[in-house]
């Protein structure tokens, strides 16, 4: 949004809005020190919008530069521009709250980000700092030396309400209105959006501790539904990108993985929101190429036969058999004579690459250490080795042998000739059993499921870019071009200087003559934002990943710096082990745990319903402990009563947003979604209906749905079942 069409920059009106039944809270010794400080957050806003808008407009209308000067330049307007996104989603809203601290009777204001006035002076504290952190983590046990706290409760840019709270009595001196029923709790029940509301200003003590841990090794939050999970891992993504020195600029940064598409467009604008638009966020699928269109794997014992690390090892024994040597030599001709090539020469030519160079990266060093040796061998001494080395370069036998020797390798098609040629499989995983193969095997050019993506990614990591070596023979040339054209250059105006005293002589020195070729025109390849490396990584419901799947992100994030978001009891193929013997197992080395026990968003009412439904096939279930009562009783119904119980929801609220779960039939409109049970989990909703849940289906991953299904509603819950079956109450 432009800053001139700002709602709250332009409007003049009062920025509290209070209903009538918060008219005590309106008194002007309590909000007009609010009022007067949220007027000149919007005045800076609107000026360092301007500012930084000229800014960009003088670096775009600005020559572009070579070289460093041109990245530079495009450094900094990728810097400003984000900058510029950042402010322009806010107005005076950024402000979350204030404290007031025992040695400082002036609030301190807490926002989204930082803000500084022209003068200097600072608005806003940004969240992330450490002297925000008591906005977040002060208790009546411990204030962190707080005499009072304010959070605000936003809505359509006007403070709708805002709750106090006091440490001590000097809080309670006519700066605080203290009630029960205030915009923490107001904003548990309030209503949903088709995105995932701000929930940064009610962020609880047990929650920012987590947010705010360190980065070395892996964390995991674990906790039932509602507990805030969620929340806690997109704002530990943004509290780590701006706090954190190791991730200051890295190449990757943060890397945030979602379990569905629905997920990640729900919490979209939650990054933007805490200040911050520096994650990327994905798909586990959208990390390697297939994914896009890989199926699900028909035959649950295939899906775990490729799950397990196991079969992630057979990557290198099938990458292996490509870098065997040739047993025999060869005898290659030069213009001037023969030079034997021996099958020693060879395997001392495919040593040459360090251990862990991709093999199609390799492939340069081999050929180069082949040439080396074979100018080694030649007898011809009076022959230029440069030219020696031409001839030997253009040998079509020896080229031709060298590629069938290391070639270049795609690995599509070496995971397809797992599955398709018996030999190689049994070659590369010999602990598999012949029934265990013979279940693997499938027929060339069959589709690629969603079980195979992490072995493509290993050996697509194994194998390295196969057109890395065109690249740099195309590099190569080019710059041999730009060399020849720059020495012509430089010969000309040394033959058409004639002073003895000209600078142009300096140009025969041989560092100054390379430094006026350029590579800005040579071919490069595209940078992929997924391939990483990141500095940390983020999944949320991690209870549903694979060994192997693990493998996939650990590749992409050497450190192990990992936030690990999950619920063991929403596994849905179970998890009956530790996180840590699960972590552990798949090559995680430092682990620590926090977990979360109370339930922020699902009312009394629906766990008392939900809980036993886990409990009947996990009777240990870790279920989290609800803090508030909702006031409307689980609902039964017959699946014939759906379309009149969405109509009536829809009359009587004008806001909020809907879920039926279990129909595929139902088609979503602005404020009714449509979902299978396998996609609703990290969403939520005011209403959920649960349309026949006993077709989800059967044992732990029938029970798991349909519990998850119960637990996304923070007002109510329906249950329909068809009319063939006795309702249990009507609706």
């Amino acid at each position: 949004m432009a800053p001139d069409t700002h709602p709250i920059l332009d409007d003049t009106r009062p920025i509290f809005d209070l209903p009538p039944r918060l008219a005590d809270k309106a008194a002007p010794a309590l909000i007009d020190l609010d009022e007067a400080h949220f007027a000149q957050i919007a005045r800076t806003l609107r000026q360092q919008v301007s500012h930084l808008s000229d800014r960009l407009d003088a670096l775009r209308r600005s020559p572009g530069g070579r070289g460093p000067q041109a990245l530079e330049r495009d450094l900094e307007i990728h810097e400003l521009s984000g900058r510029l996104r950042v402010l322009q989603r806010f107005g005076p809203e950024v402000c979350l709250g204030r404290m007031v601290a025992a040695d400082g009777p002036e609030p301190v204001y807490v926002g989204r980000l930082g803000l500084v006035d022209p003068d200097g002076a600072h608005l806003l504290l940004d969240w992330r700092t450490p002297a925000a952190e008591p906005f977040f983590a002060a208790t009546h046990g411990d204030p962190m030396g707080l005499v009072s706290r304010r959070r605000y409760r936003w809505h359509r840019g006007r403070v709708v309400d805002y709750w106090d709270e006091v440490f001590s009595l000097e809080g309670l001196e006519g700066r605080a209105a203290l009630d029960d029923q205030s915009a923490f709790i107001a904003s548990l029940g309030g209503a949903r959006t088709p995105r995932m509301r701000d929930v940064l200003a009610t962020i609880q003590a047990d929650q920012d501790a987590i947010i705010r841990a360190g980065s070395h090794g892996a964390l995991v939050v674990d906790g039932g539904p509602g507990t805030g999970k969620t929340v806690v891992a997109l704002h530990r993504a943004a509290y780590l990108l701006y706090s954190d020195p190791r991730l200051e600029g890295h190449r990757g940064g943060v890397l945030f993985v979602g379990p569905h598409q629905a997920y990640l467009d729900y919490v979209a604008d939650i990054l933007p929101d805490l200040g911050e638009d520096g994650v990327v966020t994905c798909l586990l699928r959208e990390l390697v190429p297939e994914g896009a269109t890989a199926g699900v794997e028909a035959d649950p014992e295939v899906a775990r036969l490729k799950a397990t690390v196991a079969m992630v090892s057979a990557i290198d024994p099938a990458v292996a058999l490509y870098e065997e040597p040739p047993g025999e030599g060869m005898v290659v001709e030069t213009d001037w004579s023969d030079i034997p090539l021996s099958a020693d020469d060879w395997a001392e030519a495919f040593e040459a690459p360090d251990p862990g160079t991709p093999h199609n990266e390799a492939c340069d060093e081999v050929w180069d250490a082949l040439v080396e040796i074979l100018l080694d061998n030649s007898e011809d001494e009076d022959v230029p080795r440069e030219s020696l080395r031409r001839s030997v370069q253009h040998n079509e036998d020896l080229r031709d042998a060298f590629r069938k020797a290391w070639p270049i390798l795609q690995p599509t098609d070496l995971v397809a000739d797992l599955w398709a040629v018996p030999a190689y499989l049994r070659h590369c995983a010999p602990w598999l059993d012949p029934e265990q193969r013979r279940l693997l095997r499938r027929p060339e050019g069959s589709p690629w499921t969603v079980s195979d993506l992490p072995l493509l990614d290993a050996m697509r990591q194994r194998l390295g870019d196969p057109e890395a070596s065109r690249r740099r023979r195309q590099r190569d040339a080019a710059l041999a071009e730009d060399r020849d054209y720059m020495d012509r250059v430089v010969e000309d105006l040394l033959e058409a200087d004639d002073d003895p005293e000209s600078s142009f002589n300096l140009l025969r020195r041989d560092s100054i003559r390379q430094s006026l070729v350029h590579d800005d025109r040579l071919p490069d390849a595209a940078a992929d934002p997924l391939a990483g490396p990141f500095a940390h990584v983020v999944v949320d419901e991690a209870q549903e990943l694979t060994d192997a799947e693990w493998q996939l992100l650990l590749r992409r994030c050497p450190s192990r710096s990992f936030t690990i978001v999950g619920d063991r009891t929403q596994a849905r193929h179970g998890f009956t082990e530790s996180w840590q013997d699960r972590l552990q197992r798949v090559g995680f080395d430092v682990i620590s745990r926090a977990t979360l026990t109370i339930n922020y968003r699902t009312p009394e009412e629906v766990m008392a319903v939900a809980a036993p439904v886990i409990r009947a096939v996990l009777p240990q279930a870790d279920v989290s402990t609800s803090i508030r009562r909702g006031g409307i009783p689980v609902r039964y119904g017959s699946t014939s009563e759906l379309e009149a119980i969405l109509a009536g929801w829809l009359t009587e609220h004008d806001e909020g947003v809907a879920c039926v779960v279990g129909d595929p039939t139902f088609r979503a409109t602005d404020r009714i979604r449509s979902l299978p049970p396998g996609r609703v989990k990290g969403l939520e909703f005011d209403l959920v209906v649960l349309v026949d849940p006993d077709r989800f289906g059967t044992g732990i991953e029938g029970t798991v749905d349909r519990y998850v299904a119960m637990t996304r509603t923070t007002r109510e819950l329906v249950i329909l079942t068809p009319p063939a079956d006795p309702a249990r109450r009507p609706c």
